[in-house]
């Protein structure tokens, strides 16, 4: 059986079902996501991470917890984070401290935000959040719009880097999404394939800088459910060229690569055909991917039946010769998890780097 551990999955509820332990003690489950509906209250969340890892020690428990709309959890005194808009919007504004004034401040504050982010996760078990949103803020996408942090690559690549120091702080890795990127086109991938028609060499000069700037610090990476078709008629999450030619060689990118959620309708077509979860994994795995995102499928009306029909389909695809287990693509999930003793709620709410974070934010 592989030592590979690729499939990234969720529960229904609050606590974990028989089911949900049974697919988390898979070989090929690394870990496990979490949705609004999984919280309840501090405690419970806590407890629900516990059980997690009660199945298996290294299973990463991640959630999309990004600050503005795109927060999780957001009660029993979890900060409200601000869109990252907010802290484009602040480099933009010197004050009396002359110009860039506003850049020191709004690097100051993401660093901030990233910190209490990671700390309050971290307090109730939460190993990994996937952010920061890299895309660009062309004013086009509704699915992106304030979670970017700006239309200048390099603003958002400051401000991406002071976040994800602030994570560091914390202990939690961090995953910049969505490769190359999707803040040019209009259409949501949760619900069509958006197409990109842009050459490579504009998109490289533009979206794609901040994952060349920021290389060295990135942990992980999302590629976007986007057709960009004068590069690959694939979605760039199945296209070997995004992931290996240009991502991996070009970019010389050294961490961990999750495909988005396959469970999309970006996902469930791959030049035109659509496929079953098992084939798009497959393609993502060799495509370059290391973890696969399968979100959402818990709570259908099957009773989770996707998980285990995705779970069965990838070990016999594995046993047949379709896709290879990866050492490299194992050690990139295992350094997901966090560095570093975890502080308590109650620690956390009178440490001293946490009470100035807060005064920090915008």
């Amino acid at each position: 059986m592989s030592e590979h551990a690729p499939v990234i999955i969720d529960v229904a509820g609050l606590s974990l079902s028989d089911d949900d332990r049974r697919r988390l003690a898979h070989p090929l489950v690394g870990g496990m996501i979490l949705f609004g509906r999984n919280w309840q209250d501090r405690e419970q969340l806590a407890d629900l991470c516990a059980e997690v890892k009660a199945v298996r020690g290294d299973l990463l428990v991640s959630v999309d917890h990004e600050g503005g709309r795109v927060q999780r959890f957001r009660t029993g005194g979890f900060t409200h984070l601000p869109p990252m808009r907010r802290f484009g919007e602040l480099w933009m504004k010197d004050a009396k401290g002359g110009e860039g004034s506003g850049a020191m401040r709004a690097m100051a504050a993401a660093t901030a935000a990233g910190y209490v982010l990671g700390a309050e996760l971290r307090a109730c078990g939460v190993d990994f959040s996937f952010t920061p949103v890299l895309d660009l803020d062309f004013g086009a996408s509704s699915v992106i719009g304030d979670r970017s942090f700006h239309r200048d690559p390099r603003v958002a690549s400051m401000l991406a880097r002071s976040l994800m120091h602030g994570l560091l702080q914390a202990g939690v890795a961090n995953c910049g999404k969505h490769f190359p990127g999707h803040g040019y086109v209009r259409a949501d991938s949760h619900l069509e394939i958006p197409v990109d028609d842009r050459s490579l060499k504009a998109i490289l000069q533009d979206d794609a800088i901040p994952y060349e700037w920021l290389g060295n610090v990135l942990t992980s990476v999302m590629p976007a459910h986007v057709i960009y078709r004068k590069v690959d008629p694939r979605p760039a999450g199945f296209s070997p060229k995004w992931l290996g030619e240009i991502l991996r060689e070009r970019l010389q990118f050294q961490g961990a690569i999750f495909s988005d959620d396959l469970s999309m309708a970006g996902a469930r077509k791959i030049e035109g055909r659509d496929v079953s979860y098992t084939e798009a994994a497959v393609v993502a795995l060799n495509a370059g991917c290391d973890m696969l995102l399968l979100c959402n499928e818990s709570v259908n009306s099957e009773g989770g039946r996707a998980i285990d029909e995705l779970l069965d389909g990838l070990e016999a695809a594995l046993e047949r010769g379709e896709w290879q287990a990866s050492e490299a693509s194992e050690q990139r999930r295992l350094a997901l998890l966090p560095s570093g003793p975890a502080i308590t709620w109650d620690a956390l709410m009178t440490e001293p780097r946490y009470m100035r974070a807060l005064q920090l934010l915008p």
